[in-house]
């Protein structure tokens, strides 16, 4: 019996986590956001995903690998940091 419950508890924590990596209704398409990002300098995007009301990714900027996260709603990089 105990063993369902955390069965049951495991499982409704990773639905709430999916759903939560989604972008949001008023969030710019991911094809836009990648578009702003490479006219911000990126020759190359090579992840992009939603995460923590944000999005998130990856990718080559002056040569070098990058991490970035961008406004949701109107793709602009709010932080970017060498990828190491």
């Amino acid at each position: 019996m105990r063993f369902v419950a955390i069965l049951v508890l495991g499982s409704l924590a990773m639905g709430s986590a999916a759903r939560a990596d989604q972008p949001g209704p008023d969030w710019m398409p991911m094809e836009q956001v990648k578009a702003k990002v490479m006219e911000s300098g990126y020759s190359q995007v090579t992840k992009l995903e939603a995460d923590d009301g944000q999005w998130e990714g990856e990718g080559i900027k002056n040569g070098q690998k990058m991490e970035f996260h961008a406004d949701p709603k109107t793709g602009a990089i709010v932080r970017e940091k060498p990828d190491k």
